[in-house]
């Protein structure tokens, strides 16, 4: 009872808000008021935070404003949020929404498969989970990952040491989330020994990666040619991820993103799976999911005007009734 209503009853405050009903607490025993549509959805969603604490899983604010979202919707929520992937000092990996399920439910299934969507979205750091999993299970023999380092031709010569320092910044991330999710004494051993690469896109070029479960991180930031050159890299008993987002394309002017057309052009290829994410699947603070959904606003505003502006430039311009127009 005490993982339900929270510290301070702060859970119980935030699911009387939510659920428009009155739940009354008493021992054990959790009692509901409203009317019989508000104590149904109640219902639902209690049961559902109890079979979530049941399994062994804490619960936190966000969690809590989740599983009422995903009742609402059908969703079944303590499936989704029960679905563990990876345990490391006694912090469990799991998803946390339906398209996150989805898009691991997919990696298990298919053998490349493209995550899509905006920041803190769990995109990259899912898709780590299942590596590590895949190398724990011994699934494959090594996980390999990358990212293109967009400002390699121009600017990366003024950061200061060698060429590997100089690509370390690119890769931080991966180190981060890697580090998440194996002991960090490990992380150095897993590296040195080839177990674990994490190296520039261009690194990939004529090469085969045979046994590996490997990811393609800030995929929008990649020409057409290097996505293409990229998925020719698959061999055998290899399993490859792609993710980014196109909303955040740094390429120079001129330049398409090959996550952009990617999807027109390998959409229906049996084994390769799409999943899109979007604002509601953000995990991080949840400001963030109202900055992506505002921009995600903004866009499409903006897009609408142009498309608009565009239809005007292309309506024939009046000459003034049959007047005939002055020719010189």
């Amino acid at each position: 009872m005490v993982s339900l209503v929270g510290p301070g009853d702060e859970y119980l405050r935030r699911l009387e808000d939510s659920l428009e009903a009155e739940i009354l607490v008493r021992g054990n025993q959790v009692g509901l008021s409203g009317t019989a549509a508000q104590i149904s959805d109640a219902t639902e969603v209690l049961t559902e935070l109890v079979t979530i604490i049941r399994t062994g899983h804490g619960l936190s604010e966000d969690d809590v404003d989740r599983v009422v979202s995903m009742a609402r919707q059908g969703q079944g929520p303590a499936e989704i949020m029960t679905a563990d992937i990876l345990t490391n000092r006694g912090r469990t990996i799991r998803p946390k929404t339906l398209n996150q399920k989805h898009y691991v439910d997919a990696i298990d299934s298919h053998t490349v498969v493209f995550g899509i969507g905006p920041a803190g979205t769990g995109k990259t750091y899912l898709a780590m989970a299942k590596a590590v999993q895949a190398l724990q299970n011994k699934a494959v023999s090594r996980i390999i990952l990358t990212r293109p380092a967009v400002e390699a031709g121009e600017r990366i010569g003024f950061l200061p040491g060698t060429l590997s320092e100089k690509i370390d910044p690119y890769l931080r991330p991966l180190y981060d989330a890697l580090r998440d999710m194996v002991d960090r004494d490990t992380v150095p051993r897993l590296l040195a020994a080839g177990t674990v690469e994490v190296a520039p896109l261009a690194y990939m070029r004529g090469r085969t990666l045979n046994d590996a479960f490997i990811i393609l991180d800030e995929a929008q930031n990649t020409s057409p040619e290097q996505m293409k050159m990229f998925l020719t890299r698959l061999g055998f008993g290899s399993k490859v991820v792609v993710t980014g987002d196109v909303t955040q394309v740094d390429l120079p002017g001129g330049v398409t993103s090959g996550l952009r057309l990617v999807q027109g052009i390998l959409d229906g290829i049996d084994d390769i799976a799409f999943c899109n994410l979007t604002s509601h699947d953000v995990v991080r603070h949840r400001l963030v999911g109202r900055i992506v959904a505002a921009y995600d606003q903004y866009d499409a505003v903006r897009e609408r005007e142009l498309k608009h502006h565009e239809a005007g430039d292309r309506r024939p311009r009046s000459n003034g009734g049959n007047r005939p127009r002055r020719t010189r």
